[in-house]
């Protein structure tokens, strides 16, 4: 990659995150493409020769959002072990939950909304992503290797228990007493969510290193 290449990545990275962080502060209608740019610290019309209109760079930001929580176990085959996949596609998607909880929330009101921005890629890629990693978790169940459940539903069962833990943040650390969460309430919560998903499926979580002397989290 030469220094130009270089240089209009990184412009397009700080133009996404800026975009994210506005997106997810003032919703689609609040934001506009000069304030992204005035985050981003570019001028506005950097902004309008990468993505053209707000349209294009809020798809760019959904699709950037939703490939970031499915990476981990996009790299997944049915050769790997299902226990030890699963359990860290669950703890990844956790982290990222606790960790970037505005870009969770910036899907979920697209989602609420009819997806009018992101129907296409939900069609286009979402729906065959999705059938694509069901087969791998048809081939763990043909071989024996885990109870037969429908992969479409374990993988929405994933996402939906990770993603509470951001959508549903102030409920979930005003129940728990938190003011936010802690390292440890994130191991606990990996540990707890993927013990039930896993065992359902007939396996067993993964042991981790001092995970037995680990207290669970307590009101």
């Amino acid at each position: 990659m030469n220094k130009r290449q270089q240089t209009r990545k990184d412009n397009q990275q700080r133009i996404l995150q800026a975009a994210e962080e506005e997106f997810g502060l003032h919703g689609f209608k609040g934001t506009t493409i000069q304030n992204v740019a005035d985050r981003a610290g570019l001028p506005k019309a950097n902004v309008v020769y990468y993505f053209s209109n707000k349209v294009n760079l809020y798809t760019a930001v959904l699709g950037r959002i939703t490939r970031s929580w499915n990476d981990v176990f996009n790299r997944a085959t049915a050769e790997d072990d299902p226990a030890e996949v699963l359990d860290h596609f669950i703890r990844a998607k956790i982290e990222q939950s606790v960790l970037n909880p505005r870009a969770s929330r910036i899907f979920a009101m697209e989602i609420i909304q009819g997806a009018p921005h992101h129907k296409d890629y939900l069609r286009q890629y979402l729906r065959n992503w999705v059938r694509d990693r069901a087969t791998v978790i048809e081939q763990w169940i043909a071989e024996g290797r885990m109870h037969p459940v429908d992969p479409v539903q374990l993988i929405f069962m994933i996402w939906a228990t990770t993603q509470h833990y951001a959508d549903f943040e102030t409920q979930v650390l005003t129940v728990m007493n938190r003011g936010e969460y802690e390292a440890q309430d994130i191991d606990h919560i990996g540990d707890c969510v993927s013990t039930i998903i896993l065992r359902g499926c007939g396996l067993e979580p993964p042991a981790r290193s001092g995970q037995a002397d680990q207290a669970p989290a307590r009101p």
